[in-house]
Formats: C-alpha cells, structure tokens, sequence
C-alpha cells in the first residue's frame, strides 16, 4: 500500500469536515503515514510516496518549501478560492485518488526559485556570487515568487536591477516581482505580467507600479541570475518568498535570485486544461457584454 502523509489547513472550517470524513475512507485504501494539522512537522524527512493537501494554493506553496527538494508527488485539492496549483476539487476528489493509486495520473515537476540577501558591507555581483554564500544572511526557496515591497512609510523605492549582465537598470516604484512560470498567474499578472504557461522554464520580472511608462515585465531564462541592490529603501520594506518566508531589507543589501536546484512534483488533474482554467477562474479572453435588445429602426 502506498503511505500518504496528510498536510490538511483545518483553519478552513470545510477542510476539518473533509478530513473527518476522508480519513477513515483513505485508510481503507492507503496506509496513512501522518496528519499535519499545524505545520511542525519536518517534510524534508518524510517518509511517504504521497502528500495529500487538503487547503488551498497557499498551504502547497508551504508544502513545497517545506519538503526542500525531497521528490515525493504532492496532490493538492483546494478549498481555497482560484486552486492553480491545487487543481482538484473535494467533489472529483474520491475518482482521482483512487485512478492515482491504481494506474497514475500525470506528474508535473515544477521549477523553484532560490533567493538570497547579502548584507550591504560584503561585495557581490552577478558573476561572485556564489563565492559570498557563507555571507548571507537570508536564503528561502519559492515555487511562486520572490516579492520586493516598498512597506511603510511606503514612499517609492530605489532599485537597481541586473539579470545575465553586470549593467544594471535603476528603478523607482513600490517593488519588483520575480516569479516563476507557476507563480505568473499569481501576484506577476496582477502587476501586469505575463501568463506563461507552466511547462515554460522561464522567470518573469515585472516592476510594481514603476515611475516610469516605460519599464515592462520582463521574461527570461530560468538559468539566468537576478540581482536586485536595494539602494534607496523605507524601514519596512521587505522581500517575501511565496508570501510566506520574509526579511526586512536594508540600504545597500543585494538579492540574489537564481533557480533552485530543488523541484516540486505536481500530480495533475488530468481534466483540466490550461487555457479552459484561465478562463474559468480569471475571465480570461471573455468576450464585451453585447446587449441582447434589437436596435430601435427608429434610430440612424
């Protein structure tokens, strides 16, 4: 039998229902490794051929950092509100648990970007910094995004940015997103960015209100290296990985951003289609709301 180990977000009053009511019906057809209810448990050590999550997109992103690398298929259903990444729902739940152990679903490894600060006083740049890795002081993984805000007193923030050169682009605005394909649909395309599709090994930079019409979102390689030198900041302002690791930044402290060399594997749903989803929960491509009353003869 295959061991599942159940990371359920409770805090969801639907989630505590499903999983008083799921437990005993998943024990009949696995052997249920552990239930995590409140996020002290070590995935990186876990010993199962399954995560089951039962929440939202925000408690895989966790489950993603969390299990640092370790190749064990994560199967999200969502309770939460869009569910990209969790992509099934309590009611398809049963069907497609029970295809999974019997003959597979589809698994999607999943690129993870790596973030890093190196404090103002040691030298860092595009082409070293992986001799300062001793020196920083921040590291964290993201499957979404690495996100730099302006915070409080929220005044406009001096950025400079650099990705595959040395020659960096100043910047004023309320912040900078780098995300990944996964994460584009995320905060990056309410920011204006692109939607790049998941199977696309790419990161998008994408300025928060630039002063400036100007500056677009970006799209490059995965295998190149961001550098962001925060040279002008407030006393709030702060980079967050996946909305949920943070550090406060300082003037003069660098971001490395790179790809990680840990992955995440996605069990699929293999109903869904990627531009039918976008549709579904983005009102993408909807078409202008034409009038259905005929046009009075009398007029022109």
């Amino acid at each position: 039998m295959k061991r599942v180990f159940i990371v359920a977000n409770v805090g969801k009053h639907p989630v505590a229902q499903a999983l008083e009511q799921w437990q005993p019906w998943i024990a009949q057809r696995a052997a249920i490794a552990g239930i995590e209810t409140d996020g002290d448990v070590n995935l990186a050590r876990l010993d199962a051929d399954l995560v089951l999550v039962l929440g939202g997109d925000g408690t895989l992103l966790s489950v993603a950092r969390r299990l640092q690398g370790r190749q064990i298929p994560v199967m999200g259903v969502n309770f939460g509100r869009l569910g990209f990444l969790a992509s099934f729902t309590p009611e398809s739940f049963k069907r497609f648990f029970e295809r999974y152990l019997d003959r597979g679903l589809p698994v999607d490894s999943r690129l993870m970007l790596a973030a890093s600060v190196v404090p103002a006083e040691v030298n860092c740049c595009l082409t070293d910094y992986k001799d300062v890795v001793d020196n920083r002081r921040f590291v964290a993984t993201a499957l979404n995004d690495a996100v730099i805000t302006a915070g409080p007193p929220f005044h406009m923030v001096e950025l400079s940015i650099s990705a595959e050169t040395d020659a960096g682009v100043s910047y004023f605005g309320d912040g900078v997103i780098v995300s990944t394909a996964s994460g584009s649909t995320a905060y990056n395309v309410s920011a204006g960015g692109p939607i790049i599709s998941p199977d696309v090994e790419a990161f998008c930079i994408t300025p928060i209100c630039p002063h400036s019409l100007s500056f677009r979102p970006v799209v490059i390689s995965s295998r190149a290296t961001v550098l962001i030198h925060a040279v002008k900041v407030n006393e709030g302002t702060t980079l967050f990985c996946d909305g949920q690791a943070s550090t406060r930044l300082l003037t003069g402290d660098k971001v490395v951003i790179c790809r990680s060399e840990h992955q995440v594997l996605l069990v699929e749903n293999p109903d869904a289609r990627e531009w039918r989803s976008l549709a579904e929960k983005l009102n993408w491509a909807v078409g202008p709301k034409y009038s259905t009353l005929e046009p009075d003869a009398s007029e022109g």
